[in-house]
């Protein structure tokens, strides 16, 4: 497994860490600050599923019209991440 973190821009959370498997799916999904029951359940969600389905499926989910969300800036992570992996 892979760890990542990613410092996120625009909304409530500052940080979303994360680990990846030699499959690419996702594991341990921790959101630093932000609402914490909705941004636990988004952890439990993705728990085991693969980053590129997750990142397409959340890419552009906006929060209150600010252009972004916690969900969107966890698949700007995931996509950083996957582009990370195969440098």
């Amino acid at each position: 497994m892979t760890a990542y973190s990613y410092k996120t821009t625009g909304v409530c959370s500052s940080e979303i860490r994360f680990e990846l498997d030699e499959h690419d799916k996702i594991h341990r999904v921790q959101f630093i600050g932000g609402c914490p029951g909705n941004l636990l359940a988004i952890g439990k969600l993705v728990e085991g599923e693969d980053a590129r389905k997750i990142s397409t499926l959340l890419d552009g989910n906006d929060c209150a019209g600010k252009g972004t969300s916690c969900a969107d800036q966890f698949a700007k992570a995931l996509k950083q991440a996957l582009a990370e992996k195969t440098k």
